[in-house]
């Protein structure tokens, strides 16, 4: 096979060069042939102001609308070289390949206008090509590699308008093999035997070899041509005839890479970064002109244009990959089954390049049987978004751990926000990912089965709708909807419900309150499921089911997140409750009624354990309070032990002195139960104790 190394030095006039500009205008990457029109390496060409080597920066203004709307060889322009030269250009392809916004991606294609064979002479006009034909089919070929490789952000759609550009106007079969490590996360360097997968294939014919490796199929790339992908270098065979005749299989059979009625091969290299993403493989047949050092020339010039395109694609794979699995690890399961209420979360990614976005919900466990929704959403998408996301989540999981009030959480949770983007002002810091929580919305709300209470508060967020047990009717609560976090100033507002078993509240991302008329058919599926699940009393986990696939496929063009919840009530006869006086002698007679109630709930092991702990939390309630005092107990899967009094005082667990008289009662209780803990309440405080039960 001819070793074209060399050709990667002759002149390239009359070859365009490529440019990849992010929304600055700054160089992210560019074809071996801008060396020749800058005289600077691609290297060192990367990371610099484009617009910076036009001489007159101004006619870089007038491309970019005029490409863009669809006009090509939109005029003539002089670059300076870092050499100090001089180069006429024509400025003919400006393409968005990405995104929008801060994500763009420009692509733009410069055709050199100096005199060479088949180049534009630099006196003609827009649109006037050579007379040669041969030349003209280069440059058809060019433009259609501009325009329509590297318009997909799909590795595999990328290869497949690879081999439709090729063939037949250039080759008479082709196929694109990519390798393993491209399809799956990082390439590496290229060494050995790689395994590669046969991507796109394309036949002028219509039908693809048998003998050769079919579409899907695994081989390995080696010899002469790993040589050519190792050193990234076009290598081609003008006649197949005499290789034929060396390179046969045991038995007689043909090679795979020689299909019967090829004459000659041309393999092409795919590498970006300095990284081996495959090679593609390139054959005509019959009389067809074999390939020579100008196909290898122009085949250059296509497979870095190409290996761009696949670079990109694979770069987004990744980075959706990476955000989806993170936007995965952090949110809780999508069905939540216990004492307070059944959930089912649903998380529908947008149907945008980005796809993964700031939209989530959590389930939260609180004390005395209670549970904590949440829903909210954070600006932009993409990985960016997914971990302002993940960064969010926590904080309202470890604030709700104090156990405040919804609108006390909130509270704090603006103050962190704030905090954090001045941090990062102060620092001079580029926004990140506290950045991107400036302006995030939640809504949370607090239940509790015993009193059947619901507290809602938001920030900035919609509010959840409610449909009630017997009533087909679905409503948005009256919330008062405080601003977004990170831009407040004003106090949240909590909103009281007195719920009913049975009633079910749908919360939602804020993308359902858009005001366009796909938002509110989505908006309007949720409803109509919140309404089914409250009349039919079907499982949550089902109802989750048919209304995320009714959400995937209306295509959303930001992520949604919805929880569904339906709420319980606690039996009665699994709760009791006394008030006591704040006297001593109050501390016998709460061991007393615990000690009878515990018989009674046939949890005669616990009493002893249950008698010290209760001692201990109402004599400090009777020594450091005041009336009335509230004892509880709730047996549920656990056995929960409350002592509430006026005081606002919380208790502290530390390690006594040996000489100390008191002290121990806090530490003495955490050795007996599970987990303890103490949380505000309106009138005062409650401290509150775990103990497992037997699975009996």
């Amino acid at each position: 096979m001819s070793d074209n190394r060399s050709a990667r030095r002759l002149p390239a006039a009359g070859v365009p060069a490529e440019f990849v500009l992010d929304a600055g205008h700054t160089v992210l990457s560019c074809t071996p042939s801008a060396q020749d029109l800058l005289g600077s390496s691609p290297e060192r060409l990367c990371g610099h102001d484009f617009t910076s080597y036009f001489e007159d920066p101004a006619q870089w203004a007038l491309l970019v609308p005029r490409a863009l709307g669809g006009v090509r060889q939109a005029g003539q322009a002089v670059l300076l070289g870092a050499d100090g030269g001089k180069r006429a250009v024509f400025l003919d392809v400006a393409t968005l390949v990405t995104g929008s916004g801060n994500g763009a991606r420009l692509l733009v294609r410069l055709t050199p206008a100096d005199g060479a064979p088949g180049a534009v002479p630099p006196d003609a006009g827009p649109g006037v090509l050579p007379a040669d034909s041969r030349a003209s089919s280069r440059t058809d070929l060019l433009n259609a590699t501009a325009s329509r490789i590297g318009t997909t952000l799909d590795i595999a759609g990328n290869a497949e308008e690879l081999v439709e550009v090729l063939v037949p106007a250039f080759a008479d079969l082709g196929a694109v093999d990519l390798t393993e490590a491209v399809l799956g996360e990082e390439p590496g360097e290229f060494s050995g035997e790689v395994a590669m997968r046969r991507t796109a294939v394309a036949a002028a014919a219509g039908r693809w070899p048998s003998e050769s490796h079919p579409l899907g199929a695994t081989l390995y790339v080696k010899d002469v041509a790993g040589e050519h992908l190792r050193h990234d270098s076009v290598g081609f065979v003008p006649d197949l005839a005499d290789v034929r005749k060396l390179t046969t299989e045991d038995g007689g059979a043909p090679r795979p890479e020689l299909p019967q009625g090829a004459t000659s091969l041309l393999v092409i290299p795919l590498r970006a970064r300095g990284l081996v993403l495959g090679s593609v493989a390139l054959w005509r047949t019959g009389d067809r002109r074999p390939f020579d050092r100008s196909d290898a020339v122009l085949a250059e010039e296509v497979g870095a244009r190409a290996a761009l395109g696949i670079d990109n694609a694979r770069r987004y794979t990744n980075e959706r990959r990476t955000a989806e699995a993170l936007r995965r690890s952090l949110l809780p399961r999508p069905v939540a089954d216990s004492a307070a209420a059944e959930t089912a979360g649903i998380h529908v990614p947008a149907d945008t390049p980005a796809g993964i976005g700031g939209s989530w919900y959590d389930v939260i466990e609180l004390s005395s049987t209670r549970v904590g929704f949440v829903v909210g959403s954070v600006p932009g998408q993409g990985l960016r978004a997914a971990a302002a996301m993940g960064r969010l989540r926590s904080a309202v999981e470890t604030l709700a751990d104090l156990d405040p009030a919804p609108d006390e959480l909130l509270s704090h949770l603006d103050d962190l926000v704030v905090r954090f983007g001045g941090t990062e002002q102060r620092e001079n810091i580029r926004p990140g990912a506290a950045g991107a929580l400036c302006g995030a919305s939640c809504v949370y709300a607090i239940y509790d089965p015993v009193t059947h209470r619901c507290l809602v508060a938001s920030a900035g967020h919609p509010a959840p709708i409610l449909v009630r047990q017997g009533d087909a009717g679905a409503e948005e609560v009256r919330i008062a909807r405080g601003p977004t976090l990170g831009t407040g100033g004003e106090p949240f507002e909590p909103t009281e419900l007195q719920l009913k078993p049975g009633d079910v509240l749908a919360f939602h991302s804020s993308a359902l309150a858009w005001d366009s008329p796909e938002a509110k058919d989505r908006l309007a599926t949720v409803r109509e499921a919140a309404e089914a699940a409250a009349r039919s009393g079907q499982p949550m986990a089902e109802a989750g089911r048919r209304v995320q696939e009714r959400l995937h496929a209306t295509s959303p063009e930001d992520d949604v997140a919805l929880l569904l919840t339906r709420v319980r009530e606690l039996p009665r006869a699994c709760t009791a409750a006394w008030e006591l006086d704040a006297e001593p002698r109050e501390v016998a007679r709460a061991r007393a009624v615990i000690g009878a109630q515990l018989v009674e709930w046939g949890l005669d092991d616990l009493v002893f354990a249950t008698e010290l702990i209760v001692s201990e939390l109402v004599t400090n309630a009777v020594r450091y309070a005041c009336a009335p005092i509230t004892l509880r107990l709730i047996k549920e899967q656990r056995l929960i032990c409350e002592v509430a009094d006026p005081s606002q005082t919380q208790p502290h667990l530390r390690r006594a002195r040996v000489t100390d008289e008191g002290g121990r009662g806090l530490f003495l209780i955490a050795q007996l139960t599970h987990r303890w803990g103490s949380r505000y309440t309106t009138s005062g405080k409650a401290i509150w104790t775990e103990q497992l039960l037997d699975e009996g």
